[in-house]
């Protein structure tokens, strides 16, 4: 049954009422959601129409607003960039933004249009989510971040900003689990350690892909002298099997590892 103009009631599956807002901008019919009550419907289609007629910026969203914060985005850029987008994502010259929430506004280039365009990215416990078949991925994973990576030690934002996503943003400080270039100038720049009961250092070498095969030999000898933890191992791409095996047994280990079954014996 029609009520206000752009508002129609209706029922759930247990009788219970409750309206549906929608508009159409320039031939486009637009949804503006689902609403217990039929003011506040008739509320957002009021502030739609309002939108479209207007100068209203991203940063005016208030609570006050009866549209939720993804459509008064999504009806803003329509309304600027003449571009409907069903997730909170609003045109710039050359990136886009995706309005998280008023207060968490990320950065990306245009290459990632189309991504953001068809996945919902949510947060939690400050990390930053989509889905995908029914799985759930960190964001960061798509550029190349380890989902172990600890910000400032593994990853950096070059300007600082957290929420900046664009490709030239994101600097991969490493790429192997356990490994970290302590000092570029050094003949070993890279530093591997491992996490038993507090973090022990399985050594120094020449390459990152060296650090990263010690750290899998370093896993491997704790493994078999008794240390039941579940470590992730690197997977080295660039190396076939003959020319890893070589790699991972010409590679010296911290004593510390190799004997850490018998030097916390000799603790006790």
């Amino acid at each position: 049954m029609k009520k206000a103009t752009g508002v129609f009631a209706t029922t759930k599956k247990d009788g219970t009422a409750f309206y549906r807002s929608s508009i159409t901008i320039h031939g486009k019919h637009i949804s503006l959601g689902s609403f217990s009550q039929e003011e506040l419907a008739v509320r957002a289609y009021e502030e739609a129409k309002q939108i479209r007629s207007s100068d209203i910026t991203p940063e005016e969203y208030n609570n006050s607003y009866a549209l939720s914060y993804t459509k008064f985005i999504s009806l803003i850029n329509f309304r600027d960039n003449h571009i409907y987008f069903p997730t909170p994502m609003y045109l710039r010259k050359n990136y886009f933004e995706y309005h998280l929430s008023p207060s968490i506004i990320l950065k990306f280039d245009r290459d990632d249009l189309f991504f953001c365009a068809s996945h919902t990215i949510q947060q939690r416990k400050g990390y930053l989510f989509y889905s995908d078949y029914g799985s759930q991925y960190k964001l960061l994973g798509r550029y190349g971040v380890k989902p172990y990576a600890v910000y400032g030690k593994d990853y950096e934002m070059v300007n600082g900003d957290v929420y900046d996503y664009r490709y030239s943003n994101i600097r991969i400080l490493s790429h192997y689990i356990g490994v970290s270039e302590e000092n570029k100038d050094s003949n070993k720049p890279f530093l591997a350690q491992i996490h038993i009961v507090g973090n022990y250092i399985v050594g120094r070498y020449k390459t990152e892909i060296d650090a990263a095969i010690a750290y899998n030999k370093a896993v491997d000898t704790l493994h078999a002298n008794g240390v039941h933890k579940a470590y992730i191992k690197n997977y080295i791409v660039s190396y076939d099997e003959a020319t890893y095996r070589e790699r991972y047994n010409k590679l010296r280990i911290s004593k510390n590892i190799t004997n850490y079954q018998r030097l916390k014996q000799e603790e006790i």
